[in-house]
């Protein structure tokens, strides 16, 4: 390949460019952005909308249709068709849909084979733009790719894994999808350890070119069932949708930190009604804390969700 000829610059015009570098920086620096922000801006935009984002949520075959009704019972919408596909790189067999409602996606499989490694660890799957850009922008993030990028029937997948041992399946359809935006956008729920929190945000936000929006380093432990306590709440949000960072020592009751999102809804008891009536079981009751009320179920299959409101004012 003929190597490109570098443009020749004159001592002046050196000058000036250094100048106006200098004044970027020192403007960056000087709004709280500095090295990071630089990072974060070069980085390519891959995230395509929180709507096209999904929980991926595996159960046994037998309880597949018994999810789908609780989980669109409990929140509305309705599911796609279900396939019965191969969804990983090496032969497998499950029957895969969308369930589609106004607070949040999930991706559902049920396996019919042995479930190939690592896939069952992954806690979500997020759309992306190009495939290979995302995955060079992730690896330039800090990222580890644990499965390189495969052809599935609708387009290409690949898992990432963020410092902190997070795993992250990302995807690109053959034929861009169309869905309408959520009612109220859902949150990632994930728990790191105190050692790896920083380096897991730093790669996340500078891969989804995101801002934190909190850093809350005495947040209340009534949120991870710990309620004499504190611990660190960092949340972010980014064209891939919102995150919650719970940073803890792990020492966390059940069902704390096996929880995978967050679902913001109108009227928290009346979810809970629809949800018990469905079948699912409520493992933590209602509880207030940070202008809101929370509470944690365990719907058909095994799935553990939180389900959120705000706090009546």
């Amino acid at each position: 390949m003929t190597k490109p000829l570098l443009p020749s610059f004159s001592p002046a015009k050196e000058t000036l460019m250094n100048l106006r570098i200098l004044i970027a920086a020192v403007v960056l620096a000087a709004a709280g952005g500095g090295p990071a922000a630089i990072a974060r801006d070069a980085a390519p935009s891959v995230g395509v909308g929180a709507q096209y984002d999904t929980t991926h949520v595996y159960v046994a075959p037998d309880d597949v249709d018994k999810f789908v009704t609780s989980f669109t019972a409990t929140f509305g919408g309705q599911s796609t068709k279900q396939v019965v596909a191969t969804v990983t790189p090496t032969p497998s067999s499950t029957t895969s849909q969308l369930v589609q409602t106004p607070v949040g996606t999930v991706s559902l499989f049920g396996f019919k084979t042995p479930m190939p490694y690592p896939f069952g660890a992954e806690r979500t799957g997020y759309l992306v733009t190009d495939m290979d850009e995302a995955v060079t922008a992730a690896r330039a993030a800090g990222a580890d790719l644990i499965v390189a990028p495969f052809p599935d029937p609708i387009g290409r997948d690949a898992v990432i894994q963020w410092p902190g041992g997070v795993n992250m399946q990302i995807y690109w359809h053959t034929t861009k999808p169309n869905y309408a935006a959520f009612e109220t956008v859902p949150e990632n729920r994930i728990y790191v350890s105190r050692d790896r929190a920083d380096a897991f945000v730093r790669s996340f936000v500078r891969f989804s070119r995101g801002r934190v929006v909190s850093d809350d380093r005495c947040a209340s432990g009534i949120e991870i069932g710990r309620p004499r306590e504190t611990y660190r709440l960092i949340r972010i949000e980014s064209g891939f949708g919102k995150m919650a960072v719970l940073v803890t020592d792990g020492h966390l009751p059940y069902p704390y930190g096996r929880e995978v999102t967050g679902y913001e809804v109108k009227d928290l008891q009346e979810t809970l009604t629809k949800a018990k009536v469905a079948g699912a079981a409520a493992l933590v009751e209602p509880y207030s804390s940070t202008g809101r009320i929370a509470a944690m179920v365990q719907f058909p299959g095994g799935y553990i969700a939180e389900i959120h409101a705000n706090a009546p004012k």
